[in-house]
């Protein structure tokens, strides 16, 4: 699938992506980056305000389990299998970005590292995962 159809593909292709309003930053064979735009639902504290953990952690299995996808062919399907996260520091209220790559990729199984930044600080990770993935091929 080229890499503009994939894009479309996880910006519209699922009702929760799209009730998230992730988009796509960019995308290159083992490499993706998406953010989810603030929105005062999303917010997990109220004071000071915080980013929902949850919404942390949903970035982080999208953008890990895509960046192994670029890899796959498109009729493959992906289920996760572990996703660890580890939370850094506490994410502003701010839109929240991810960039995932490709640690291992096997014939069944797909790893990535993310890591996770507010837009209010770029250089500071609010938090790192790690998703394994099942790669059910269908070629």
């Amino acid at each position: 699938m080229p890499f503009s159809q994939l894009q479309q593909f996880i910006e519209n292709g699922f009702p929760f992506h799209e009730f998230l309003g992730i988009k796509v930053d960019f995308i290159e064979e083992g490499r993706v980056r998406l953010h989810v735009p603030f929105r005062p639902e999303l917010v997990g504290h109220t004071t000071p305000p915080m980013m929902h953990g949850g919404v942390m952690s949903t970035i982080v299995d999208i953008c890990g389990g895509f960046a192994v996808w670029t890899r796959c062919n498109p009729k493959d399907n992906l289920v996760t299998i572990t996703l660890s996260i580890d939370y850094l520091r506490p994410a502003p209220a701010a839109d929240l970005y991810a960039e995932a790559t490709i640690r291992l990729l096997g014939n069944r199984v797909g790893n990535s590292h993310v890591v996770v930044w507010s837009a209010n600080a770029p250089d500071l990770h609010v938090a790192e995962g790690r998703g394994v993935y099942n790669i059910k091929r269908n070629s």
